[in-house]
């Protein structure tokens, strides 16, 4: 049963469920919604820990992969590890090819937890020494079988402790690869308590879980609260915008977490009488923005909550009652956090505001956000480069682009320089160019992020045509489905095709000239309005209503950031001079 006692690791969390015989799980499989008490999810936990302690190889780290949508698969594994000692690294279904036998090798996993729908991104791919485990099939269910009556902290590979590794969550970098972020049981259940704490989660509620578990926000921000505060947890497979208020209904959801552009995408849904019907409280989550915050809770009467919080540990804003429209909240207790100038290591001058809290100096307050105090970030796994870059000089670089007003409050700006940030999903600019550098007509190629009209950014191509090439755009498209590694957030919003890349001195892609113009330049671009694959012309029209989006979101000082396009025009080189 559930104790008064704070709890050291996510281990506890799970064990103390041990015994409590209400709701704790729900899902639907087939049409028809299930309900597991919080005694049968660790039940189901421990069976597992004890199947992962016999299948891990002897002297082998104790990294299991789970490539899974939402199913309840999801949480029994992470609470296997949980009471294993083990460590579970969340495997992105969108991710292809090459690129997703790299995450899982990367990670070491030697074991990986899949279903039968994700079975044929695996097909063709070198996986020495990881064995694959399908749930749902009598192979499955037989290996689990003689496990059934386990009981949490029977089996363990390594005595659960605060700092046994529990999650490697990938987050990606200037590298080009994603890097494994390491999460350690004591800080996840703090993390998880602290919530809990802060949105007054009892055995009550009711968590919907919606966005996927191989990200760190439904973990972190909606399954621990949970685990912390004795809630249930109600499963969807995956984000569905039309399903939303009927699961909520269906569940008496409470609360649920939410990143990226999924906000608009329930604000898209055709309005209802009963909109306001439902049994949810709070959302809690980030990359909304403050005019689809308003409208989500005029329509539905929800609050949301913005937050940020790395899954890193290394920086945390924190919402105060005073924070104002559009900001995120003030520094975290103990972070020392400042908007610094990446160029001069300067601290940025603090922004100033209209009387709409549209900014009105972004190319001077807009800088990088950096935790100069205390830092709980706890490593990369097996990649030190990437950890020195991201604790240079003593302080923690976020990778984040934020501003700060007169009073101490941060907002979010988007993603540094050659890091894109599309959905809430982290994408390396390095991966997509690479990919799209196949394509037999360019001669060259560079990517990197405009801002998205509504939160995060959008990826945008330059391209620069072989000669006696032309762009086609239903080739470019095909070609674009063509390749298998390109995951399902990398396709480019917009295509600039130039007569020739523009260089530095020293032959790189001169990236800031690209980044200042984005799609307001005198070159043809080419985008895919959302919800469509085919691109087009961006026309004039085209471009003035897209403006108009902008102003509307409080984004377009973002599009201005670095400054106006005719203020720049650097001499550009040919890639090819330079072969």
């Amino acid at each position: 049963m559930r104790t008064t006692t704070a709890p050291e690791t996510v281990a506890e969390l799970i064990a103390r469920q041990w015994g409590d015989h209400r709701p704790g799980l729900m899902y639907e499989d087939d049409a028809e919604r299930h309900v597991l008490t919080h005694h049968r999810t660790a039940q189901e936990a421990a069976a597992r820990a004890a199947l992962l302690v016999d299948l891990m190889p002897p002297g082998a780290e104790p990294h299991l992969g789970v490539l899974l949508d939402n199913t309840p698969e999801f949480p029994f594994w992470l609470g296997a590890a949980a009471l294993a000692g083990a460590a579970v690294a969340g495997i992105n279904p969108t991710r292809r090819g090459p690129e997703l036998a790299r995450d899982i090798l990367h990670t070491d996993c030697r074991i990986l937890i899949t279903e039968p729908a994700h079975l044929p991104l695996l097909r063709g791919l070198d996986l020495p020494g990881v064995r694959i485990l399908v749930t749902g099939t009598e192979e499955y269910e037989a290996l689990l079988a003689p496990y059934a009556a386990a009981k949490p902290g029977e089996a363990a590979l390594r005595a659960p402790a605060p700092g046994s590794r529990l999650l490697l969550y990938f987050t990606s970098g200037s590298t080009g690869a994603p890097k494994a972020a390491i999460c350690t049981q004591g800080r996840l259940a703090a993390a998880g308590s602290a919530l809990a704490r802060q949105f007054s989660v009892t055995p009550d509620d009711v968590h919907y879980i919606c966005m996927p578990l191989f990200h760190g926000n439904a973990v972190i921000a909606d399954w621990l609260p949970a685990l912390a505060g004795g809630a249930a947890v109600a499963l969807r497979r995956r984000f569905s915008a039309s399903a939303f208020l009927d699961d909520v209904r269906a569940y008496g959801a409470t609360y649920f977490t939410y990143v990226g552009r999924a906000i608009q995408y329930l604000l898209a849904t055709g309005p209802r009488p009963d909109d306001r019907t439902h049994s949810l409280r709070l959302g809690f989550g980030t990359e909304a923005g403050a005019v689809d915050a308003a409208r989500f809770a005029e329509r539905f009467g929800v609050r949301l909550v913005e937050g940020y919080g790395a899954t890193e540990g290394g920086a945390s804003v924190q919402r105060t009652p005073d924070t104002p429209p559009g900001a995120l909240g003030r520094a975290g207790a103990g972070d020392d956090l400042a908007v610094i100038d990446p160029e001069t290591g300067a601290e940025c001058p603090a922004a100033v505001l209209d009387g709409d809290g549209r900014l009105l100096n972004g190319s001077a307050a807009i800088g990088e956000l950096v935790n100069r105090g205390r830092s709980l970030f706890e490593g990369y796994w097996r990649n030190p480069a990437a950890e020195a870059d991201r604790t240079r000089d003593g302080w923690y670089w976020t990778g984040d682009l934020f501003f700060r007003d007169a009073s101490g409050f941060l907002y979010f700006a988007g993603r540094t320089d050659d890091r894109l940030r599309v959905d809430s999903e982290n994408l390396a600019a390095a991966v997509i160019e690479n990919i799209l550098a196949r394509w037999t007509d360019a001669a060259a190629v560079a990517v990197y992020a405009v801002p998205d009209e509504v939160a995060g950014d959008q990826v945008m191509a330059a391209v620069a045509l072989r000669e006696g090439a032309a762009f086609d755009p239903e080739a470019f498209t095909a070609f674009l489905f063509a390749q298998p590694d390109l995951g399902t957030k990398m396709s480019p919003r917009y295509v600039r095709i130039l007569p020739a890349m523009p260089v530095t001195a020293t032959n790189k892609v001169h990236r800031v000239a690209l980044r200042r113009s984005g799609f307001r330049c005198p070159d043809p671009v080419w985008w895919r309005p959302p919800g469509q694959s085919v691109y087009r012309r961006l026309d004039e029209a085209a471009l003035s209503a897209l403006l108009v989006s902008y102003e509307a979101q409080g984004r377009r000082e973002l599009l201005d950031r670095w400054g106006s396009p005719e203020d720049f025009a650097p001499a550009a080189r040919s890639t090819l001079d330079c072969q």
